[in-house]
């Protein structure tokens, strides 16, 4: 025992001995960065306190060894404001002080000494290659880029920010059987591309009749010119359509006129400029370790990364990005991009990709729960999702609502082709759905080719009635299509100046690039007409009941078609001629006497059978009792 403690005695010794330096002093340890725990108050991003002369900036970065806080408060110093790592090694922050309440400040996150990244929840950015193409009209004061004191995209803070204050707080959103949607692009909807100036034709939609609008993605993507799918930031408002108190001054006014808004929301993929993809990301795709990405995409159609919506990291983001809208933004429904693409269920084609998915169900399902744990009120959750009938069911079930293209069906009879001219898909019967308010249908979107551009370009002819090339025939024939769209139960979707028949193609300038604005359509009778009959449509929509009936019954598979709904002692039938050549009508009204038409003049049935030649295009809309 004398001789093992001896010589654990003498190592003991070995050991200081080797601790001391060559002139005989102390080695200090390696330096170790403080951990410890979040300070009261702290959240991902900054939190200001001491009436905002102190901010706590914190970054959720999972298994970094260093990061450090850089910007205009320690004039970019990579050394001056390190920053303390809690115990579980997850997130990093530091408390920064005497600030100006009253300035913007920017900043980054230096990450191992190397990667200088914006912050993910930054309400502000300052992007070096696309600024500069913003006006001062578009955007006042933007604050200069800190040219020559970093590189990259920085984020901003503000104490004392513009506040915005908001006058309508008691909008009551409409019903969403009775939602008609008009899907917008703010880039291309005025050549001002702002909120201001399409509020400035708010007037324009009010006489159309719509009572939503849904905006394309707003939040803050690479570049200016973009459809806003390729989202980077998801706190930060897009700087290229205005100011944030400008987004909330267009949603207020919106609702003071009895108008909703939407927001496209891009949660299934970010992009390269994304701070969390640049964090975890090796030879081109997101590494293994992210707390978000998956390294390849799970499913064909995505873009950009694919998020791992099963990751709590994700779900985190995700409900903090949901949450933020609906209370900073006081939005009225999302309409999610891509929601089939929230899967970890690996497909190289969809169809694998679109068969029911138990655990896309669940993730759909917790933040369904979540966007109502917040607002119960009627808020509108819309998916396009596109998956087996079986899934989409279970969704609508759960109160969501789904995307329904009837676009190609539609269109073919819209151009008189009558061989797939069968749109009853937007019949929610058709896909199991108990309530026909979960299915918003839709002849046009952003996604898909215009409707009187194949008219003007393909559609077809027999003698005198042409639709190929000519424009007030192709018009006529979106009237006609409308007036069944209209006619269907259940929620509708617009897409921005179908109303005007616009036939610019999806792929002028690239499918993604600018296209014409064309409020000219306006003045043009012919257009003006269209305009005249959606809202007239729209209008019959809204103020009659008997458009949302249970009772429907329909023939829309031959060029003379039919819709016919029923609500207590009304009945309303739809019924027009989709064929080139005039066809003989025969249709069961159910009752005998004068059926008073919408759109012309009344008829008198001494039978129950409505019998008649249409011409092509002819319609009508025939009821019991007049329509409000």
């Amino acid at each position: 025992m004398k001789k093992i403690t001896f010589l654990l005695l003498l190592i003991t010794l070995f050991n200081l001995a080797c601790k001391k330096s060559s002139t005989g002093g102390v080695v200090d340890p390696a330096p170790t960065t403080p951990t410890t725990d979040l300070p009261s108050g702290a959240k991902d991003g900054v939190a200001f306190t001491n009436n905002g002369t102190s901010a706590i900036v914190t970054l959720y970065a999972p298994g970094k060894t260093s990061v450090a806080l850089i910007g205009e408060f320690n004039d970019w110093s990579t050394s001056a404001t390190p920053m303390k790592k809690t115990a579980d090694g997850n997130t990093w922050w530091v408390q920064i002080d005497n600030l100006n309440p009253n300035t913007e400040y920017a900043y980054q996150f230096l990450v191992d000494g190397t990667l200088k990244v914006a912050d993910p929840y930054a309400e502000k950015l300052l992007d070096p290659d696309n600024d500069k193409f913003i006006s001062a009209t578009v955007y006042p004061n933007l604050k200069a880029y800190p040219t020559g004191k970093t590189t990259g995209i920085v984020s901003v803070m503000q104490a004392n920010q513009p506040v915005y204050t908001w006058k309508n707080n008691n909008f009551n959103r409409p019903e969403k059987n009775n939602l008609v949607i008009y899907e917008l692009l703010v880039r291309d909807f005025t050549t001002e591309h702002t909120y201001a100036s399409t509020l400035a034709k708010l007037d324009y939609l009010l006489g159309l009749g719509i009572n939503a609008i849904e905006l394309m993605p707003v939040n803050e993507f690479e570049g200016n010119l973009s459809w806003g799918y390729n989202t980077s930031f998801y706190f930060a408002p897009d700087k290229y359509y205005g100011t944030k108190t400008a987004l909330q001054n267009f949603i207020d006014e919106c609702h003071g006129k009895g108008i909703a808004v939407i927001m496209d929301m891009v949660l299934n993929h970010s992009f390269g400029q994304s701070p969390m993809v640049q964090l975890y990301f090796s030879n081109g795709k997101p590494t293994a370790n992210s707390p978000w990405f998956n390294v390849d995409a799970k499913h064909p159609f995505n873009v950009g990364y694919d998020f791992n919506h099963e990751s709590a990291a994700t779900k985190k983001f995700s409900k903090d990005v949901i949450k933020f809208w609906m209370q900073q933004y006081k939005i009225d429904g999302f309409r999610f991009d891509l929601s089939k693409g929230f899967t970890q269920k690996s497909s190289s084609g969809d169809d694998v990709f679109r068969l029911y998915d138990a655990g896309r169900v669940a993730i759909w399902k917790e933040y369904n729960n979540y966007i109502k744990s917040i607002d119960p009120n009627n808020f509108y959750v819309i998916l396009e999702h596109f998956a087996e009938e079986s899934e989409e069911k279970v969704l609508a079930d759960d109160g969501m609502m789904l995307w329904n293209n009837l676009n190609y069906n539609m269109n073919e009879a819209t151009m008189g082709w009558l061989g797939n001219s069968n749109f009853q898909w937007g019949f929610y019967t058709n896909h199991g759905f108990a309530k026909s308010e979960n299915l918003v249908s839709y002849g046009e979107s952003h996604d898909e080719e215009r409707l009187n551009l194949k008219n003007i370009s393909y559609g077809n002819a027999s003698g005198s009635y042409v639709i190929k090339g000519n424009l007030a025939t192709s018009l006529k024939r979106e009237e006609l299509i409308a007036a069944f769209l209209f006619s269907i139960p259940g929620p509708k979707m617009i897409w921005q100046f179908g109303e005007l028949g616009y036939d610019v193609s999806i792929d002028f300038n690239g499918r993604t690039g600018e296209k014409p604005i064309r409020w000219e359509y306006f003045t043009d009778p012919n257009r003006k007409a269209l305009y005249d009959a959606y809202a007239k449509f729209i209008r019959l929509k809204k103020n009659n009941s008997i458009f949302n009936s249970t009772s429907a019954t329909y023939n829309l598979a031959n060029g003379v078609k039919y819709i016919k709904l029923v609500e207590g002692g009304n009945t309303v039938v739809v019924v027009g001629n989709f064929d080139v050549v005039s066809q003989a009508a025969n249709v069961d009204f159910g009752a005998a006497g004068t059926w008073i038409d919408a759109m012309g003049a009344n008829t008198n049935l001494t039978t129950n059978t409505y019998t008649a030649t249409l011409a092509p295009g002819e319609y009508h809309i025939f009821s019991k009792t007049a329509l409000k």
